[in-house]
């Protein structure tokens, strides 16, 4: 189970720092809505993920 918990903290990590880097691409004076779109899929993805973990 610890190998299961440990996937699950690596991924609410990089869920954090996909949201941290969202936040600074959303505040810049001409954001990418490519970067943000791939972002939000990205961070989405890795939520889907983590749920899914946390069921089993």
């Amino acid at each position: 189970m610890a190998t299961a918990d440990s996937r699950i903290d690596a991924l609410k990590v990089k869920h954090q720092q996909i949201d941290n880097t969202l936040q600074s691409e959303a505040s810049r004076p001409f954001p990418d809505d490519n970067a943000i779109a791939s972002l939000k899929k990205e961070k989405l993805r890795l939520k889907d993920e983590i749920t899914r973990l946390t069921r089993h």
